[in-house]
């Protein structure tokens, strides 16, 4: 904004009376393209889902049997035998499953009538019990009379039924063996392409990789890389995790269905093994078959509560402390985003759709951690927050809600320092308001709400413990004073030292807010900070160095005077001015101003801090509190000396 555009008033916020923000923009070309590319996408999904999802099994078995051909290759087996091995363990694998399978399901239709009996009796049963204990009373039904027409029995009643007699139609053998072999035939094709498809895929993985680069990302081949790389690792991690505990799962339903006694266990421990890669509800659908068995099987309940609590049990337990300590507590997917997409995916590949979601979401939010114009697929799917703790905190304050902002303080404060915090998320967030002032985007009532906001969270805070670890212990001060360095590198993580006693006296360390409205609330966190170490400090607004106020500066016990300055502007004559005053005011005491704009040009060059006046320039919280009681620490040597 031009400076000829803009004044300022009393309080020094900036008047946007004649400033102009710039309006907020309409979809344009691009998000009308944009649209149009995703309603093209998600048709061809749906209408060219025969041939996507052959290959996407395809893709997805590469990345499950990648890892075994990589250890195999480690053994120095050659790629092609390598790579046939694997094939064939996975083929020896599922052709084992399937032949179980298909053994227990025969055995199981044996059977199949007397189970439908055993449950229709326990479903009378209970309707009887119903009955009785509810007294429901059902009227009995008139039975109809015989229908007549002139005293004529009427043909087609129970009385007198029709004879009606049934002519089977001789279809051809060829038509009869084609009904048999169609539901055989489709699923051998599809799964005929996957393993021909999948074996190209390994066979010719890095040449697929380096084309796909070359494709999409030879401009930036470090990201396309790192990218390409983080996919493969995490879906061969997730595919692999998955495919242990589902097949763990399996295993011990079969065996604890064994030990129960009911009828082929093995069907329904792959079942569901199966069923479990289903998001959420997998284990659900795997228990309801059992349960149906279990039903007809036992003309008695033992056998159905028994299952009951077998999955009850077993289900929680791989769910919340197996899963979690071997593939981490996270799949990098929202919880939302998991059922939006199993819907998705099942509304566009159907029953295939619905066991591939988690995979092929998490591809998405792959992509869109790595690509910029796909980060939108990441902030929609994946579960890292969308906004910083700086963006949430400014938001909660521009929404005038400092209690969510205390509620985010004390989560903040459970992993670091009050200094960390403050000069990490609180102060950057004063930076993003006083961007917002210069621009014109809020008035000076929402700043004067902010500032508000800001004194009652920092009263709130001043219980809060300030004790730093290592990891967030406050960079060294911007500061050339060499003593005031050494100060700094001699205080030992965890420790907090704490002022001397002739320091502890009120007014000992003044502390002056800059020009802008925004600066008072920084001022009021370099006091608090400094008083949990010991300060005597006095707080004062902007107007009390004033030239119509500084006479009346009380500065009697004034050892060290800190400015704070979240806003510049430019050219800093202002705040030459007011180091002048107060070293007029305070004679020889030292004055420390702490420059809160990022990249201020007074934190590093001497020039322009020689112009200011002052004797020390910080550009952190941390820093300012170090550098105070460095000052202290020596003053006390030279007035011991």
């Amino acid at each position: 904004m031009d400076q000829s555009q803009t004044r300022q008033d009393g309080s020094g916020v900036e008047s946007a009376s004649n400033a102009t923000v710039t309006p907020a923009q309409v979809p344009g070309l691009n998000g009308l393209l944009g649209l149009a590319v995703g309603v093209v996408v998600i048709a061809g999904l749906f209408f060219a889902k025969d041939v996507l999802i052959p290959i996407t099994l395809a893709v997805l078995l590469s990345f499950v049997l990648s890892p075994i051909v990589a250890a195999l290759r480690r053994l120095r087996v050659p790629r092609g035998f390598a790579i046939m091995l694997a094939v064939l363990s996975a083929l020896a694998t599922l052709g084992g499953i399937g032949t179980m399978v298909g053994m227990q399901a025969a055995s199981l239709a044996n059977n199949a009538p007397a189970y439908s009996e055993t449950i229709q009796a326990k479903v009378d049963r209970v309707q009887h019990f119903a009955a009785n204990q509810l007294r429901i009373l059902t009227p009995a039904t008139p039975r109809p009379a015989p229908s007549s027409i002139d005293g004529a029995a009427v043909r087609g009643t129970k009385t007198n039924p029709l004879e009606v007699r049934i002519s089977e139609r001789k279809t051809p053998i060829l038509e009869q063996v084609g009904g048999y072999l169609e539901p055989i035939v489709a699923p051998f094709e599809t799964f005929v392409i996957v393993l021909v498809v999948a074996i190209f895929i390994l066979m010719q993985k890095e040449d697929l990789r380096d084309r796909l680069i070359r494709l999409f990302g030879s401009s930036d081949l470090h990201r396309t890389t790192a990218a390409m790389d983080d996919a493969g690792k995490r879906l061969s991690r997730y595919f692999l995790s998955q495919l242990a505990v589902n097949a763990s799962f399996g295993l011990i339903v079969g065996t604890g269905l064994w030990l129960i006694g009911l009828p082929v266990p093995a069907l329904w421990g792959i079942l569901a093994g199966i069923l479990r890669f289903v998001p959420y509800i997998g284990a659900l659908l795997g228990a309801t078959l059992p349960l149906a068995i279990a039903a007809g099987a036992d003309p008695g309940w033992t056998t159905m509560l028994e299952v009951v609590a077998l999955f009850v049990i077993l289900e929680p337990l791989i769910g919340y402390v197996v899963e979690p300590l071997l593939y981490g507590h996270s799949t990098g997917l929202s919880p939302l985003s998991v059922v939006l997409a199993a819907v998705f995916w099942t509304w566009i590949w159907g029953p295939v759709g619905l066991v591939l979601s988690m995979p092929l979401t998490l591809c998405l939010v792959v992509l869109g951690r790595h690509i910029p114009s796909l980060e939108f697929l990441d902030v929609l799917l994946g579960d890292r927050p969308a906004l910083t703790p700086v963006e949430s905190f400014y938001q909660r304050m521009l929404a005038g809600d400092p209690d969510e902002a205390l509620a985010q303080a004390e989560t903040q404060l459970a992993e670091r320092s009050l200094t960390a915090y403050y000069d990490e998320v609180a102060l950057p967030a004063l930076k993003l308001a006083a961007a917002d002032v210069a621009r014109g985007a809020i008035d000076r009532a929402k700043v004067g709400r902010i500032v508000d906001g800001m004194l009652e969270l920092v009263s709130e805070l001043s219980e809060a413990d300030d004790t730093a670890s290592a990891a967030n212990t406050p960079e060294p001060p911007l500061n050339p004073v060499p003593e005031v360095a050494a100060g700094f590198a001699e205080t030992a993580p965890h420790v907090l030292p704490e002022a001397p006693a002739d320091w502890r006296t009120e007014g000992s360390i003044l502390c002056v807010a800059g020009r802008g409205v925004l600066d008072d609330a920084v001022t009021a966190m370099m006091a608090q900070l400094l008083t949990k170490r010991g300060f005597g400090v006095r707080r004062v607004t902007h107007d009390a160095g004033s030239r119509a106020n500084i006479g009346n500066l009380d500065a009697s016990n004034a050892r060290l005077v800190c400015v704070s300055y979240l806003e510049i502007g430019g050219a800093p004559s202002h705040l030459r001015y007011l180091v002048r005053r107060l070293r007029a005011r305070t004679g020889a005491v030292p004055i420390l101003v702490g420059l809160w704009p990022e990249g201020e040009a007074a934190l590093s060059d001497l020039q322009i801090q020689r112009a200011l006046g002052a004797d020390h320039y910080i550009g952190s919280l941390g820093g300012a509190v170090e550098t105070c009681l460095a000052t202290a620490t020596t003053a006390r040597g030279e007035a011991t000396a």
